[in-house]
């Protein structure tokens, strides 16, 4: 069973980077071009980062939130609906034509049950896109070379304040899609990153940052984040 969201509300209220919130919206840049229709589902929205973008680009988005103090931090609009709930205690009839679940998977201790929920609330033709942390990111590969992990697997600090069940790479992340059910249309990467995100913040310019995401584009599997978008 996994740990209850308020257990880590903290982590996304007080230590999150500003590095943090510039990879989000990568992640949004990256997904946009996939997104479908007009009502969109996202699930673990934290504070509501990429919320305040996709509120744009959909008619209605539904943000189910499992840690009451995060719900609260969303910024109110005419088009959102807001739900503390865990996910799976959330009950709806609506499908959606685009479900997002960015940052989430990787917190679940038993991710296949929730992705065929997942499935159920997707609309015929729907998208689904899912974005996890990748455990063949070089910055993964040098902490293993210095001695700080003992594989790109493992758990490091950051992950266990997280929460964080598990590292996905690409095959695990796929293989769990599809043995939910879910046909994939498309994989891709997000951002090339060597250091920490405390080094990055502290050590890169925003041009460096830059770069280092247009590079992310030529190497997608070696990238700091992985998504993968599913159709029903």
């Amino acid at each position: 069973m996994s740990a209850h969201p308020d257990n880590f509300a903290s982590f996304y209220s007080n230590k999150i980077l500003q590095i943090d919130y510039q990879l989000t919206t990568y992640c949004y840049e990256a997904a946009k071009p996939y997104f479908h229709g007009k009502n969109c589902l996202e699930l673990g929205p934290s504070s509501g980062y990429m919320t305040r973008f996709l509120l744009n680009d959909f008619e209605r988005v539904v943000a189910v939130e499992g840690a009451a103090d995060l719900v609260e931090k969303i910024a109110d609009a005419p088009n959102l609906v807001k739900v503390c709930s865990l996910f799976q205690d959330f009950q709806t009839d609506e499908k959606f034509d685009t479900i997002i679940l960015n940052h989430v998977l990787e917190h679940i201790a038993d991710p296949v049950p929730l992705l065929k929920q997942i499935l159920a609330w997707l609309s015929p033709g729907g998208k689904f896109i899912v974005g996890v942390p990748n455990a063949k990111s070089f910055h993964r590969m040098v902490a293993v070379k210095m001695g700080l992990l003992e594989s790109i697997y493992s758990l490091n600090e950051r992950d266990l304040q997280l929460g964080h069940e598990r590292v996905y790479d690409m095959d695990l992340l796929k293989a769990h899609l599809t043995e939910a059910g879910f046909s994939i249309s498309h994989e891709t990467g997000v951002f090339l990153k060597f250091l920490a995100n405390g080094q990055i913040e502290q050590w890169f310019s925003q041009d460096m940052i830059q770069a280092f995401y247009e590079l992310g584009k030529d190497y997608p599997e070696l990238c700091a984040e992985i998504l993968v978008i599913a159709s029903n």
